[in-house]
């Protein structure tokens, strides 16, 4: 399954590019898992998923929380938390 991975803010930053094309391993099948398996790619993902608590994300242009399957999804972005004004 190949997805499309967006990073947005500091997280964009960390990582060191703004979007990827990448095929996680079958038993990565929640958000939460994708980040956790993000982390394990490298130094620089590591840094940008330290915390996973904080970072949003999105399936499909749908906010999405850690639990949410990715399974059939065409894009994936991660974002810092916003706040309005």
């Amino acid at each position: 399954m190949s997805i499309k991975v967006l990073y947005f803010a500091w997280v964009r930053e960390r990582v060191g590019k703004a979007e990827e094309q990448i095929e996680p391993p079958a038993d990565v099948e929640t958000v939460g898992q994708l980040m956790a398996w993000l982390a394990r790619k490298g130094e620089h993902y590591a840094y940008a998923f330290a915390n996973p608590k904080v970072i949003r994300a999105a399936i499909d242009r749908s906010h999405a929380r850690a639990e949410a399957r990715i399974e059939g999804a065409n894009e994936i972005a991660f974002f810092p938390p916003m706040t309005g004004g």
